[in-house]
């Protein structure tokens, strides 16, 4: 089902001109800078030398190192959320579970279709399309939840997996508001999302030992150097845990 388009804020146009103009900008400094470097016929470690010379008599100095780490949630955080989404709402506990469950980005999550289950299979799968990239596939969940959602589903055969009252799809805004009040409910102070959902899963399942290639498959990354962000930040607690039981037993 096709979606009307939400037009673009004046704002978000300007950007987008700025960021062009930028590009074009740049564009044209290395076009002239090549021109130049080809006039004086410098090689490979004299341009290195002049892009140094030239970042000291600007003064320009590298950033700050970027946190190869990305902020999730815990086993009791995730266990809490979805309860506190329950208590709402059956329906809202079992979306929360099932993004959780399945990893799924929000724009994913919103367009499961009924065909899209595949609950007989072992271990039961949900087809995601709507992806990212192309990166279309199957990911296992879990028996329970399959038979979560053989109950919600009843004899309902077609349509989304998650309907609103006019039995079309959930937006993802409407999806992480529900979220985001279930984060309310559970007493979580950190901002909770769809996508710190798919983070927390990952480290998840890297922390239980899963392996680095197979977790890029659960997520359909394309390339594993995204799926290496993830597994650094299970290192990050990995060294915690380790810091907090040898406190414990020593």
């Amino acid at each position: 089902m096709k979606t009307r388009e939400t037009p673009m804020k004046p704002s978000e146009l300007r950007g987008q001109a700025s960021n062009a103009k930028l590009a074009a900008d740049l564009a044209g400094i290395a076009r002239a800078t090549a021109k130049l470097w080809r006039k004086h016929h410098l090689d490979y470690d004299a341009t290195k030398h002049v892009v140094e010379r030239v970042r000291r008599e600007l003064g320009l100095k590298p950033p700050a190192q970027r946190k190869r780490t990305v902020e999730r949630l815990d086993r009791d955080q995730i266990q809490a959320l979805i309860t506190s989404a329950y208590k709402r709402s059956s329906r809202y506990g079992l979306m929360v579970k099932t993004l959780f469950y399945t990893g799924a980005r929000v724009s994913e999550f919103v367009n499961i279709s009924v065909s899209d289950l595949h609950l007989g299979l072992e271990p039961p799968q949900i087809y995601l399309s709507h992806a990212k990239m192309g990166s279309d596939g199957f990911v296992p969940i879990l028996p329970a939840l399959a038979q979560e959602l053989r109950t919600h589903l009843g004899s309902r055969k077609s349509g989304f997996l998650f309907e609103s009252r006019r039995f079309d799809r959930y937006t993802p805004r409407m999806v992480q508001l529900i979220i985001k009040e279930a984060a309310r409910g559970a007493g979580i102070g950190a901002r909770v999302t769809p996508h710190r959902l798919r983070a927390s899963v990952a480290t998840l399942l890297l922390d239980a030992g899963m392996l680095l290639d197979q977790v890029q498959k659960f997520l359909r990354h394309k390339r594993i150097a995204t799926t290496q962000i993830y597994a650094e930040t299970s290192l990050v607690n990995l060294g915690a845990s380790y810091i907090a039981a040898m406190h414990r037993h020593l």
